[in-house]
C-alpha cells in the first residue's frame, strides 16, 4: 500500500489529470533506464528477484537437496567466462555431431551422413536433448477433456523470427529478415572455419537463402 500511494502525486487534481495523480510519484522517482523500452513495477520485481537469486545462488551447497545442487552447478558453469572462452566453439560442434551435423557446414555430408540419417530420430533428439522442437512441437500436457490424465499434443513449432510477419512484410521486417539472413550466413562460415572446412563463401549463400525460403514456407 505505501508503494501504491507513492507512486500516486496526491496533489494533482484526479478530475483534471487523472494520469498525474495516479502516476505521478512513479514519473518522478523513476527514469527508463538506456538499456530497457520500458519501465514498471514489474521489471522493479523481477530486478530485486534476480538480485536474491544470485545471492542464493552465490551460497554454498553443501547439504542442498539435489535440484538447489543442479542449479547452482549449472549457475557456476555460466558465470565461468574463463573456461566458456577456453572451450569456444566446441560445444556447439559437439552439439551439431550429435543431430547428425549441418550439411553446410561439412565438405561430403551427402555422402556421408545422409544415407544413415533420420529426420524422425534427430527431431526425438532435439527434443529430448536441447528442448528444441523443429516443423512440429511435441509435448506431454493435460488433457482438455480429462484434467485427471495426461496425452501427447502435437502442434505447429515457433519460427525462427518471432512471427510470420517478419518473413512477408516490407519495412522494418525486411530489413530484420536480411540481417537474420546474412547472421546465418556469418554463423555457418565461422562453423566451416572452426571444422578446418574450405571456403566457399558462394555454396554458403545458396544454402542459406534455401533455408530463408524453408521458413518462409512454413510460416506461409
Amino acid at each position: 500500500a505505501a508503494r501504491i500511494i507513492q507512486n500516486m502525486d496526491p496533489t494533482a487534481d484526479p478530475c483534471k489529470d487523472f494520469y498525474q495523480y495516479a502516476c505521478g510519484g512513479w514519473l518522478s522517482h523513476h527514469v527508463i533506464p538506456e538499456t530497457s523500452s520500458r519501465y514498471s513495477i514489474f521489471d522493479i520485481l523481477r530486478d530485486e528477484l534476480e538480485i536474491i537469486l544470485k545471492g542464493v545462488l552465490e551460497t554454498s551447497d553443501q547439504g542442498d537437496r539435489e535440484a538447489f545442487q543442479k542449479a547452482k552447478i549449472l549457475y557456476k558453469s555460466c558465470m565461468n567466462e574463463s573456461l566458456i572462452e577456453q572451450r569456444d566453439s566446441s560445444p556447439l560442434l559437439e552439439a551439431l555431431t550429435m543431430v547428425g551435423d549441418w550439411p553446410v557446414a561439412s565438405a561430403d555430408w551427402n555422402k556421408t551422413k545422409e544415407p544413415s540419417w533420420s529426420m524422425e530420430e534427430k527431431l526425438s533428439i532435439m527434443n529430448s536433448r536441447f528442448n528444441k522442437r523443429v516443423l512440429i512441437d511435441m509435448f506431454v500436457w493435460n488433457d482438455d477433456r480429462d484434467s485427471s490424465r495426461h496425452i501427447i499434443y502435437i502442434d505447429q513449432p515457433s519460427l525462427g523470427m518471432p512471427s510470420r510477419d517478419y518473413y512477408f512484410n516490407g519495412g522494418n521486417y525486411q530489413r530484420v529478415r536480411e540481417a537474420y539472413l546474412q547472421f546465418m550466413i556469418t554463423i555457418a562460415k565461422m562453423i566451416r572455419e572452426d571444422k578446418n572446412v574450405s571456403k566457399d563463401d558462394s555454396f554458403v549463400q545458396e544454402e542459406m537463402v534455401k533455408v530463408m525460403e524453408l521458413e518462409t514456407e512454413i510460416a506461409n
